[in-house]
C-alpha cells in the first residue's frame, strides 16, 4: 500500500453523517489496498466505546457499528485521543473497542506527516 489516508474524526454519536462517513471511506480504501487510519478527538472518542456505535445510524448508510467491524475485520487502527478519553473518564483497558489504541499528540502528527491526505470530520 503506497497511498495512505488519515481521517480525523472530531464528533460524536450525535452527529451519525460525521462518524459515520469516515468509516465508509476507510472501509473503501481499504477494499482497494489504500492504507487507511482513523483518528478519534475531542466528542469522537466516544464512537469507540463498546456498545456505542449500536445506536448509530445516518440515512442512506450501514449502521455505524457495522462499518467499525468491517473496517476492523480489513485491518483497521483507531487511534484514539488520550488526553480526551481521560477527560471524559473512560477506561481504555476495559471500555474501548478493540481495535483502538490510546495515543498522544506526537503519534497523530507521524500519522498526519505520512499520509497522502488528510481529512477531518
Amino acid at each position: 500500500m503506497a497511498e495512505k489516508l488519515f481521517f480525523m474524526v472530531t464528533h460524536g454519536p450525535d452527529h451519525p453523517e460525521h462518524v459515520t462517513i469516515p468509516f465508509v471511506m476507510a472501509v473503501a480504501a481499504l477494499a482497494s489496498d489504500v492504507e487507511a487510519v482513523i483518528g478519534l478527538q475531542a466528542d469522537g472518542v466516544e464512537i469507540a466505546v463498546k456498545g456505542r456505535a449500536d445506536s448509530i445510524a445516518a440515512d442512506g448508510f450501514a449502521p455505524l457499528a457495522k462499518l467499525m467491524n468491517d473496517y476492523r475485520e480489513l485491518g483497521g487502527k483507531i487511534l484514539i485521543c488520550g488526553p480526551c478519553v481521560k477527560s471524559r473518564q473512560i477506561d481504555p483497558a476495559t471500555q474501548l473497542v478493540e481495535n483502538a489504541e490510546v495515543v498522544a499528540a506526537a503519534r497523530f502528527v507521524v500519522e498526519l506527516t505520512s499520509a497522502t491526505n488528510a481529512l477531518t470530520y
